[in-house]
């Protein structure tokens, strides 16, 4: 019998426990790897060199060590730019370069420190040796820390070195930290001594338990610009408290939050938050003047009892929003959004120009919301909609909803840009495309993005050939079409906050614009 082969996450003890359960740990081991492997992918990139083997470089035909004359300062930039075993070596070079190597900021990212040969992620053997090359590393550099990411430690059982990390982290003045638990407890608590690191400028926090909120009232974090929280267990006020103790935090991102998230955002300088996965209660946006992103993608469940109320307030910047979904409970200022509403100035956000909603077009009640949520929003000029799929169908509502509902102001004289991704060619999609396409006079982009049929089963090429027919009679003659298949997993791909956070994409929603910088 082929030996299985080890486990990345779980040790003897955890995966003893589960099979006593009657569960295969293997099982457990893989789900963890698999939200670890979404942690990792809304982590920050880090400021080193791709990784890719350089040839050798000639030496010169004049014997000149031309790299050794180079000023001070662009060799602290060189070194800076290698992985750490790489930059420790230079100091071997000669008394000169280990000055460079120690007076040069601090660049370490534990994954490469892993043994050769061993490709990323982790074992769960690999942690102990790991764990103590940070702690070398920390101890032998002066600093200060320019940026850290701590990824591959099974922390419950270093808990020593954790506080000791803290501890120089703090004093050696860290200024990019991610800092992810290797599970298992997922609910590790964090040591307060985090809290205190006041140079902090961005700080990522994966698989813990945020200390009790005494420690987070003594939080400081002037400098502090973006914050990310995966799979952290806390308090309901805890986000509100750390905005609260962060001046300048201009990015906020939560992924997965179990518990239920509560938010009150009150923030003079927020300019973009993203809650993704997970369960969120409610988010009210109070008080934040600068605020230009709004993004969601946390679906909710009715049929669990779950539903998201979501509050815009004084938000005057607020440009993009979405997912916005007809289940969850609108309120714009003190007026909760209900269908058929009368739109007027207390029932307006006038700032968004672009809007992503998330229908199930197969739902009635979805659809009759539509309407009511686009006169919201008057000023919307790209629009785009993700179509969910329903387990329990209530009925298509086709052009003839669509047409006795009266025009639609922005879709008439001010969306330009159109998206509709996981198209299935259902009744209730098709009859959306046609009025749209008969109403919108400016339109100059339309884009239908098809599910993935390997795991959306429907006919692909019906579905195209309903896209062309609803499209024959656009009010638009300079629209441009496109029409794109899908490799993605079902219901779309998972949201990522370094598309919604980088504010050189105009637009986060937009999939040709993404798939054009790719």
């Amino acid at each position: 019998m082929a030996q299985r082969a080890p486990f990345n996450n779980l040790d003897p003890a955890t995966a003893g426990a589960a099979r006593r359960k009657g569960s295969d740990p293997h099982d457990l081991d893989r789900s963890m790897e698999l939200m670890l492997s979404l942690i990792y992918s809304n982590l920050p990139d880090f400021p080193l060199y791709d990784g890719r083997r350089l040839p050798p470089a000639l030496p010169a035909s004049d014997g000149v060590d031309r790299i050794t004359r180079l000023p001070r300062e662009l060799q602290r930039k060189i070194v800076s730019r290698l992985p750490v075993k790489d930059a420790a070596r230079t100091a071997v070079l000669s008394w000169r370069w280990r000055m460079i190597w120690l007076s040069t900021p601090l660049v370490l990212i534990d994954a490469h420190l892993l043994p050769k040969g061993q490709a990323f992620p982790p074992t769960y053997a690999s942690s102990p040796p790991i764990t103590a090359a940070v702690s070398t590393i920390f101890e032998a550099h002066p600093g200060p820390f320019s940026c850290v990411h701590l990824v591959c430690s099974r922390m419950d059982s270093h808990r020593a070195q954790l506080a000791r990390w803290l501890q120089l982290l703090a004093a050696k003045g860290v200024q990019d930290l991610t800092l992810v638990n290797r599970p298992w407890p997922r609910d590790m608590r964090l040591p307060a001594t985090l809290f205190t690191i006041n140079t902090l400028t961005r700080l990522y926090l994966g698989l813990w338990k945020l200390p009790d909120a005494a420690a987070l009232r003594g939080a400081s974090f002037p400098h502090l610009r973006e914050l990310g929280l995966c799979c952290v267990e806390m308090e309901h006020a805890d986000v509100d408290s750390l905005v609260a103790r962060s001046p300048v935090l201009q990015i906020l991102n939560i992924f997965a939050c179990f518990k239920g998230l509560r938010l009150r955002l009150v923030s003079q300088s927020l300019r973009c938050v993203q809650i993704s996965g997970g369960i969120m209660e409610s988010i009210a946006v109070v008080k934040t003047p600068n605020l230009e992103r709004l993004i969601l993608y946390a679906r909710c469940d009715p049929d669990k009892g779950l539903c998201t109320r979501v509050r815009i307030g004084d938000a005057p910047k607020l440009h993009t929003f979405g997912y916005l979904e007809p289940i969850h409970v609108l309120e714009i200022r003190d007026t909760i959004i209900m269908p058929g509403i009368k739109a007027s100035a207390r029932t307006m956000a006038t700032s968004v120009k672009i809007l992503s909603l998330y229908v199930r077009f197969g739902v009635r009640d979805d659809v009759k919301m539509v309407p009511t949520f686009l006169r919201c929003f008057p000023n919307v000029e790209r629009l785009h909609i993700m179509s969910g799929k329903c387990d329990k169908p209530t009925g298509d509502l086709t052009l003839k909803f669509w047409e006795e509902s009266g025009p639609i102001d922005n879709i008439v004289s001010r969306v330009n840009v159109m998206s509709l991704r996981e198209f299935r060619g259902e009744p209730g999609e098709v009859g959306f495309l046609e009025f749209f396409f008969q109403s919108a006079r400016v339109l100059t982009t339309a884009i239908v993005v098809m599910a993935n049929p390997d795991h959306t089963p429907f006919l692909k090429d019906v579905a195209f050939s309903k896209v062309r027919r609803s499209s024959r009679n656009m009010a638009s003659k300079s629209c441009k079409m496109f029409v794109l298949g899908s490799n993605g997993p079902a219901g779309g791909d998972v949201w990522n906050f370094k598309t919604g956070a980088n504010f050189s994409f105009p637009d986060p929603f937009s999939s040709a614009e993404i798939l054009s910088r790719d």
